[in-house]
């Protein structure tokens, strides 16, 4: 059965209940959050949790996949024609750690994904290097990346992003802020880590 919202007022509730179960996720763990304690964070009736959502289960595959967009939203947003595509990549990783630094328990929520919901802890990921891959094969058309670029150049740029939002949008400790960090990351995609003159 079809449980998306066909009001403006079912919108807000759904929002209200994604918003509540990214604090309840994140602080608790999906084990130990209960659907009522979200739907009192959410301000909402035990009773309406089930107008929008099965199970907790529904709920947290449903707020993997609200959070996933909302990081490649963030990277839209930072991202104009006008940039080149070295330009591009550095705006993309700013934004995702500005994302990560004012939504922390994103990291929480989607590593659990991986045992509660694997299929969208996967698709998370597909779905995001899929899109790097995408930006590198426009930037090898553009003429500034170099040909040969795909998936496997996708993957590492995605996971060296990860880790870097770990350590300093999730643990902080220091500081950087996001562009110091995005644009050290993206001197490192311009020039590489090798001497010059060295093979």
């Amino acid at each position: 059965m079809d449980k998306t919202p066909r009001t403006e007022r079912g919108r807000k509730t759904l929002r209200k209940l994604l918003d509540a179960a990214a604090d309840e996720f994140g602080e608790r763990g999906f084990h130990e959050a209960s659907i009522s304690s979200i739907t009192r964070r959410a301000g909402v009736a035990l009773g309406s949790f089930y107008t929008y959502f099965d199970s907790k289960e529904a709920l947290f595959q449903a707020l993997v996949a609200d959070m996933s967009e909302a990081v490649k939203v963030s990277a839209r947003k930072a991202i104009s024609p006008a940039m080149s595509p070295l330009e591009i990549e550095r705006a993309a990783l700013a934004a995702f750690l500005d994302f990560s630094t004012e939504h922390k328990e994103i990291y929480r929520i989607i590593d659990e994904a991986e045992f509660v919901d694997p299929s969208s802890y996967r698709e998370h990921y597909e779905t995001i290097a899929k899109l790097i891959e995408q930006r590198l094969a426009a930037g090898t058309e553009a003429g500034e990346f170099r040909t040969g670029l795909g998936e496997v150049h996708a993957w590492a740029l995605m996971g060296m992003n990860v880790f870097v939002g770990l350590r300093f949008a999730i643990w902080g400790e220091g500081n950087r802020t996001p562009e110091d960090v995005a644009a050290i990351v993206n001197d490192m995609l311009a020039n590489g880590i090798a001497r010059k003159g060295q093979s």
